[in-house]
């Protein structure tokens, strides 16, 4: 008898296979394959939904997030594909921005498991070809899909994007993607197509990466040369190109919980995948998204909390950025997993932190242990203390903050899910 819960599907799918990941497409496609030959609804279907696929080391969340919510203002029909999650799995597979239903996403598992016969498939391969179908079956006009790790051998792949999207190229997860940006570069490409637009949002290193763009043959549109990022006092101007080498400017667009450059990239997209959208609206529209764990404001028992999932590098020096314009003292509240470089995130944030409250992820195996979380504080002479939880860390630095000060919580998506939890503990983010 099959599982009807959607719980004790996602534990069965935890240990469907032996390993957590394991790149590669073939056996993704061929179960793919399957669903789409067996299903008289998905075999029908004439029109397939244009894809936008989104790859990068930051900024891939709030870069699809941005697209679906101006898709919604102008009225298209959008499916969004996005990991991982805070609170509830559901929140991966968005149709016309609302998470899917508990129901669909057992009857999705339960169809690809009968598909797969014997194949085996990951965890995210399984949520994958679930977003994949549930699209097809909705009738969408434009999927958008965020590359989970890499992008060449990522499941995501076994779709042909209308239009790439790679954010940023930067070091994370170097044991699957390799130990140099020219590497990890290589890896982000594999989703881009011969002919069709790549939009690129990596402004450093150009030069080094400009051979691995040439060889996929594809349209490149590059944030800085192609399309642009204008300052104007405290708001920004975005200009894209169109199709017919007319500009498309985006005007007054204010500071918010979502980087401009993420803003840039869905806007170019929209208008690379032949998307009309306005200018006016569009506007409006990315001066209201806030994005949950992206720079996040919210207030708990009178004090100011910002969460921020940034678990790299890259990523703790972009939050620097918008730290720096704060006043009052900044206690963090961090944890990361073992795969991250906890020294480098340290390295970037401790000027601005007066004292770190660190606590092991709980609900993962791959959770950095407290004594190596504190160790790289001891060795950089830090304030740092160790909690039994992430809950006991946050309510701790709230005690400590007077007023003007600020609480952060970051290093993952697990520390921000705990710390919202607390917060609000009814999940009531919408």
């Amino acid at each position: 008898m099959p599982d009807t819960s959607l719980a004790s599907w996602l534990r069965r799918l935890e240990y469907q296979h032996e390993k957590p990941v394991q790149l590669g497409l073939e056996r993704v496609d061929i179960v793919w394959k399957r669903l789409t030959s067996d299903i008289p609804k998905l075999r029908s279907r004439k029109e397939k939904p244009k894809t936008i696929s989104v790859a990068g080391t930051n900024g891939k969340g709030s870069t699809v997030a941005c697209m679906e919510a101006l898709l919604l203002a102008h009225n298209y029909s959008v499916g969004s594909y996005t990991s991982p999650h805070f609170l509830s799995y559901n929140e991966r597979i968005r149709i016309n921005g609302k998470m899917v239903s508990n129901n669909d996403l057992v009857e999705a598992f339960e169809i690809i498991h009968d598909a797969s016969k014997g194949i085996p498939l990951t965890y995210f391969e399984y949520g994958t070809l679930a977003a994949l179908k549930l699209f097809l079956e909705a009738d969408i006009q434009v999927q958008l899909l965020e590359v989970g790790l890499g992008a060449r051998l990522d499941a995501v792949n076994i779709v042909d994007p209308d239009v790439a999207v790679v954010s940023s190229i930067d070091f994370d997860h170097q044991f699957w993607l390799g130990e140099t940006l020219l590497e990890i570069a290589l890896e982000k490409l594999g989703i881009a197509r011969a002919n069709r637009p790549l939009v690129w949002g990596e402004s450093s290193y150009f030069n080094c990466y400009e051979p691995f763009i040439t060889k996929t043959d594809a349209v490149l549109l590059k944030i800085g040369e192609h399309f642009h990022i204008q300052p104007h006092g405290r708001n920004s101007e975005i200009i894209c190109q169109t199709s017919s080498s007319k500009l498309a400017t985006f005007e007054n667009l204010k500071d918010t919980g979502i980087p401009i450059n993420s803003k840039a990239l869905a806007l170019q997209a929209l208008i690379a995948a032949e998307l009309a959208i306005d200018c006016g609206i569009s506007s409006d529209t990315l001066n209201e998204i806030e994005l949950m764990g992206r720079y996040q404001s919210a207030q708990f028992n009178g004090t100011s909390i910002i969460l921020d999932v940034a678990h790299n590098p890259a990523a703790a020096r972009m939050l620097a950025q918008r730290l720096e314009k704060l006043s009052g003292s900044i206690f963090a509240v961090a944890s990361v997993l073992d795969d991250k470089d906890w020294d480098g995130i340290v390295d970037s944030l401790q000027p601005l932190i007066k004292s770190w409250r660190i606590a092991e992820i709980k609900c993962s195996s791959r959770g950095m242990r407290e004594h190596e979380m504190l160790k790289v504080l001891y060795n950089r002479g830090l304030a740092g203390s160790a909690y039994e939880t992430i809950e006991s860390a946050l309510l701790d630095a709230i005690r400590t903050s007077c007023e003007g000060d600020t609480v952060l919580v970051m290093g993952s998506f697990h520390t921000v899910a705990d710390a919202l939890r607390v917060i609000k503990p009814e999940g009531d983010w919408a």
